[in-house]
């Protein structure tokens, strides 16, 4: 055996498993080996919002995310035509926005400076588990463990090789970045915008089961905005709208034209409670089980998995039984499961009810109501897990 655990891509999720099971049982430290198909820092199109949820866990392995250049936005709204709900928080920000490359470097380097050993540049080919341990088929040849960690992501090897034919839950993701608002004829957008984070989602009466986005962010220090547009893909068969000119309407609002700046997509995974997690001797983490359906987030929500699986992955080696059944549900009962059920319900009643007057209602007239149910069953999850 070339390592006791191969984890399987070096994103926020297969590094939030080293440093967990690391912190959980140090022995592991020299057991593991974290593969990466890129070089940090690497490209990553995702918008970079960290919520709460993701801090608390980050300081709970005694990590400091403010190392990292970042812009902080002190209020978020989440809108329907303009209006909704405004949420901020006392003393601090609602929203964290960071790079996802300078992130992910960043976690990288902490990883290495607590002895993990990480290899960049390693593709992996083909996913082989068997009685005895897995075999690994990479560009740099053939790796071998007793275990193995699909954290590659939501279009990954590990998942495609060991669940083939499984049911896939894809949303729709487009994103840019541009300067600050600029236009001349309305000077105090800027001021009132600035640091506010939109979420606005007038486009589902359009059947776009989703929202718009815009949020302060920096490039090398620089303020730029980031702007996107996310849709669920409910219901997932037939036609769907195109999202590039919905985006494009939403922009114009403020002074900007979307044709002027480069537009990228990606699909995103998003979590269903019926899938499997896992099979003898290899488990998933991250995107490669799913992201957040609701909004997409998905690095709070990578972090919790590494936490969940760290504890899979150490009692699996207690009990030296590597069958992972009860993997699935560890997940599904923790605080990060909860949330993750939680959250799958609401994509369904939020995006399948696309009446006008229903959106009007929830985020208008339900305000109290909607604050609550998020604060409870959508938010502060981090803080309960142990």
């Amino acid at each position: 055996m070339d390592k006791d655990i191969l984890i399987l891509g070096g994103g926020p999720a297969g590094l939030s498993t080293a440093l967990h099971l690391q912190q959980q049982a140090p022995e592991f430290t020299s057991r593991l080996l974290v593969l990466e198909k890129a070089h940090y820092p690497r490209p990553k199109l995702c918008a970079g919002g960290l919520v709460a949820d993701a801090e608390i866990l980050l300081e709970r392995l005694n990590l400091d995310v403010r190392e990292i250049p970042h812009t902080d936005a002190q209020s978020a709204h989440f809108d329907f035509r303009g209006r909704g709900i405004s949420v901020s928080v006392p003393g601090s920000h609602t929203l964290r926005i960071i790079r996802r490359d300078e992130f992910d470097a960043w976690l990288a380097e902490k990883a290495r400076s607590r002895g993990i050993e990480i290899r960049e540049g390693v593709t992996v080919q083909s996913v082989r588990p068997d009685e005895d341990g897995v075999t690994v088929l990479t560009n740099q040849g053939e790796f071998r463990a007793r275990v193995a960690v699909g954290a590659d992501g939501s279009n990954g090897q590990t998942r495609r090789a060991i669940l083939p034919g499984e049911p896939l839950y894809t949303a729709r993701v487009l994103e840019l970045l541009t300067p600050t608002y600029k236009d001349p004829s309305r000077p105090a957008l800027e001021k009132t915008r600035g640091q506010v984070a939109f979420f606005e989602f007038s486009p589902v009466p359009q059947g776009i089961a989703g929202y718009t986005w815009d949020f302060p962010t920096q490039i090398g220090g620089q303020p730029k905005r980031c702007w996107g547009i996310y849709d669920a893909n409910l219901p997932a068969s037939g036609q769907r709208p195109a999202l590039k000119e919905t985006l494009a309407a939403e922009m114009k609002n403020c002074g900007l034209e979307l044709a002027d700046y480069e537009l990228k997509g990606h699909p995103i995974r998003w979590f269903d409670p019926f899938t499997r997690m896992s099979v003898p001797r290899v488990l998933l983490v991250g995107d490669a089980v799913g992201a957040d359906p609701i909004f997409g987030e998905g690095i709070s929500m990578a972090l919790g998995y590494g936490k969940v699986a760290a504890t899979e992955l150490a009692q699996a080696f207690k009990r030296e039984n590597f069958s992972f059944t009860g993997y699935r549900q560890r997940v599904l009962t923790s605080p990060l499961g909860g949330t993750l059920l939680a959250r799958w319900l609401l994509t369904y009643l939020i995006y399948t009810f696309r009446w006008s007057w229903f959106q009007s209602l929830l985020w208008r007239v339900l305000k109290p109501f909607v604050i609550l149910v998020a604060w409870f069953l959508v938010l502060n999850w981090a803080r309960r897990m142990r």
